[in-house]
């Protein structure tokens, strides 16, 4: 049986480009040791990690994805289930059980299958155990998403709303704006067009911030966190303003604020142990969340398995809206 793979060409340098690209085809050993599935692609993920990961030009591209199941010796999967795992930008694969993270046709439709890598997949249960757990909103708190128009923070924000809080949000453009306030976003900005942070922070949270869900990182996220409140959460998530630049970026320090506002900041991932065994619960709330209306799904769709990186770079620019996928079958 013959796969395909997208690989790098080399080490990206700023922003990568298409040529940074290739499609590699090779033979795929069928026979299976226990526990491991053979798969074929549906759909595939394309998220800003993938940026900074250090993995080497020659391999496949890392990433999730929903896969069909052609043979399995793993007794959690049968042949023609739906699986969502961290394939990487792969056609066919041969994936252990750690590699898999559920089942997806018992979740979802086939129409909603691209949901399995957004908000049941990766971005969706970063949003929710992220700011839960890390922010422990309490109702009536103003809480802060920069990047609030993409895969992530678009979540974060309805959540936000759902546990009663006053929900602020910073993005790159009009369209981007009218999506977010669509979501239930009280203020949002744009960082492009806005002369000064600081004032449009104040601005949009006068009595200050709560809690901050932080994607990107930056000097942005140096002015949110002066704006925050005593004993305001802070989870950090990404740093996606820094993920294509050449240069070390600048920023004014946050002990100060940190220290005299008794501020908690905490990085996570969330394939970590502690979130781990836990997302059956967090893919369970937020399709209980998806049918009750609390909780709206927005995709930006690449068809083509070929075009993955096109799609990738798109979302490292800015150009999507709510989750950026591929659809390959």
């Amino acid at each position: 049986m013959k796969t395909k793979y997208l690989t790098k060409t080399k080490a990206f340098e700023g922003l990568p480009k298409l040529s940074d690209f290739k499609i590699v085809e090779e033979d795929i050993e069928e026979n299976l040791a226990d526990g491991e599935i053979l798969t074929e692609v549906v759909c595939i993920s394309v998220d800003p990690f993938i940026r900074v990961y250090p993995f080497p030009p020659g391999i496949p591209v890392i990433g999730f994805q929903v896969a069909k199941v052609l043979a399995s010796k793993n007794e959690k999967y049968q042949k023609g289930n739906l699986v969502m795992h961290f394939g990487g930008w792969k056609t066919i694969c041969k994936v252990a059980d750690s590699s898999c993270w559920y089942r997806v046709d018992n979740v979802l439709s086939k129409e909603d299958i691209t949901q399995g890598v957004g908000v049941l997949g990766m971005p969706g249960m970063t949003a929710y155990f992220g700011f839960l757990d890390l922010c422990q909103p309490k109702e009536g708190e103003t809480v802060m998403v920069n990047g609030c128009a993409g895969a992530v923070g678009s979540l974060v924000g309805q959540i936000a709303k759902i546990k009663g809080c006053k929900v602020v949000g910073c993005c790159g453009s009009d369209e981007k704006i009218a999506f977010a306030k669509s979501l239930g976003f009280d203020e949002v900005f744009n960082y492009k067009t806005e002369k000064s942070w600081p004032e449009a922070i104040k601005r949009c949270a006068p009595n200050g911030i709560d809690c901050f869900f932080d994607n990107v990182g930056g000097q942005l996220a140096s002015d949110i966190i002066n704006q925050m409140n005593t004993k305001g959460r802070i989870a950090c998530c990404g740093s996606i303003s820094s993920y294509n630049s050449k240069t070390p970026m600048q920023g004014d320090i946050v002990q100060p604020a940190m220290v005299s506002k008794q501020l908690k900041m905490e990085g996570f991932v969330i394939n970590e142990d502690r979130f781990k065994p836990r997302h059956p619960e967090g893919v369970k709330q937020m399709s209980q969340w998806i049918k009750e209306g609390k909780i709206k799904v927005r995709e930006t769709v690449t068809e083509g398995f070929e075009n993955t990186p096109k799609a990738f770079i798109g979302m490292l620019s800015g150009d999507n809206i709510g989750k950026a996928v591929v659809r390959v079958n």
